[in-house]
């Protein structure tokens, strides 16, 4: 299986577990361990191409995907809308 099929398969199983109940949650963010993400994609080292391949994928369907080296977090992009914003006036 080519590489970005492997990509996609993962980014809807990372989506899938945002809905899932796990570490006393009954559904939400969450972080995985890098190991992890390398299995779901069937590498042994994600190159940083590899990376912006998978958070594009995550993206597409509605969540973000940030990662923070030994692991990632996966957020609903809807997480952000209800943020306040800066604006010219703190920016300065």
């Amino acid at each position: 299986m080519m590489i970005e099929a492997l990509i996609e398969e993962a980014a809807d199983r990372l989506c899938e577990l945002y809905g899932e109940t796990f570490g006393g949650k009954p559904s939400g963010r969450y972080r995985i361990a890098a190991k992890l993400v390398r299995a779901m994609t069937g590498k042994k080292r994600l190159y940083e191409a590899d990376i912006v391949t998978l958070t594009r994928a995550m993206l597409e369907r509605g969540y973000v995907l940030i990662d923070m080296d030994s692991f990632f977090v996966v957020l609903s992009a809807n997480t952000f809308t209800n943020y306040r914003r800066a604006n010219d006036d703190v920016a300065d």
